[in-house]
């Protein structure tokens, strides 16, 4: 079989909302609908020559249930032809599409496949295990907590919130740090914001889905063009009370979309579709369950072996800022520096609507690379229950 070599044809992604913010309004069929007739419009391709449209999405309940891919499809206009299916790896699920699309092509089963996420935080319910102190939730099984309870060797499982005091603890990261960290995340990325960096990404939306005159959508709801660091400092921590887990340190709950037209380099060619980007390496992995965030460092591991490079040869690092500890452990475990590092602010200051976020930040990290004129970039994000996935991207 001929070596088949998956490229990125193109990128976007929406605006990031806060949960009931600017994009309530947005069934999420209809934002990530909105996202994939922007994506195939911008790339200039026949819709009928796609093979399949993989989704992350990671609350698969009420609007978002169904194989919302499918509907979303469907939702953009594009063919009855196209198929779609809808994929959960937790906070990764984005860039788990991304790989999955990027597998097909490689093992010859699909030319042209969408990679996406969505995830609407303000129109479906929210899970109980993300409510600080709640139970874990029906999907942990009698056996799963007997294996890890309070009388086992292995820990006690407990929610991502209660985890990362336990990550700061470990790796020895101080509240000060966190909030630091943190306030760097909006200030870079209100940088970037005023710059216009992310410009070129956004897909173009309305706050009233139905009034296209309506108010435009046109920079990330959560923002802060200024952070005080004072005020910061006062505020109380979440899940443990000599913690240093704070709402200000961790990532904001919020709507968007994201998507990234994947092709094999031959047929993208043969079709006139430029590309921007190839995978050096994709990686997954799993780790302590009970920490829950450790996995990045193992999946960056296996993603370092398989692509022959060190960290030292990335350019670029994006880190899921799922709580400011998980980039700073990253840091600390790599010597990454910090001008290499979350470049452009990440999910402490955009926002993580969940199932997008993966591919939301790999379309950040193309750009910057093509923007910075950098070559390699690398992006790692930890996923519930100790998983986390890995990629390298190599600009063209």
């Amino acid at each position: 079989m001929a070596h088949r070599e998956p490229v990125i044809i193109e990128a976007v992604r929406t605006p990031v909302g806060r949960r009931g913010g600017v994009l309530q309004q947005w069934h999420p069929v209809d934002l990530l609908g909105q996202t994939l007739r922007t994506l195939v419009d911008r790339a200039r391709v026949d819709g009928a020559l796609i093979d399949d449209v993989i989704t992350g999405c990671v609350l698969q309940n009420d609007e978002q249930g169904g194989n919302l891919g499918r509907h979303a499809v469907l939702a953009a206009g594009l063919p009855q032809s196209v198929p779609a299916v809808t994929v959960d790896r937790q906070c990764g699920s984005g860039q788990q599409a991304v790989s999955f699309a990027a597998q097909a092509i490689m093992a010859d089963c699909a030319d042209l496949v969408i990679a996406c996420g969505v995830e609407s935080m303000s129109r479906v319910p929210m899970p109980p295990a993300m409510t600080p102190g709640a139970p874990l939730g029906p999907h942990y099984s009698p056996r799963e907590l007997a294996r890890y309870s309070a009388d086992s060797a292995n820990g006690e499982l407990m929610a991502q919130g209660a985890s990362s005091e336990l990550m700061n603890a470990q790796f020895g990261l101080s509240r000060t740090e966190l909030d630091d960290f943190s306030a760097r995340s909006h200030e870079r990325a209100w940088a970037a914001t005023q710059a216009g960096r992310f410009a070129e990404q956004l897909v173009p939306l309305t706050i009233d889905p139905a009034d296209p005159a309506s108010e435009p959508i046109t920079a990330d709801e959560g923002i802060r063009p200024s952070i005080d660091r004072e005020k910061m400092a006062t505020l109380r921590t979440v899940f443990a009370a000599d913690g240093t887990t704070t709402a200000a340190n961790s990532s904001q709950i919020s709507d968007g979309a994201a998507a990234l037209l994947i092709a094999d380099r031959e047929f993208a060619e043969r079709h006139g579709l430029a590309p921007r980007a190839r995978f050096r390496a994709l990686s997954v992995a799993g780790a302590d369950p009970v920490i829950q965030f450790t996995a990045i460092l193992d999946a960056t591991e296996k993603a370092l072996k398989r692509s022959g490079l060190t960290a030292d040869d990335i350019d670029l690092f994006e880190v899921n800022e799922a709580f400011a500890g998980v980039p700073l452990m990253f840091q600390k475990h790599f010597g990454v520096p910090g001008d290499k590092l979350n470049v452009n602010g990440g999910s402490v200051a955009i926002g993580h609507p969940l199932g997008s976020t993966g591919a939301r930040m790999l379309t950040d990290l193309l750009c910057e690379l093509e923007r910075s004129s950098k070559t390699l970039g690398l992006q790692t994000i930890c996923e519930a229950t100790g998983t986390a996935n890995a990629t390298i991207l190599e600009r063209i």
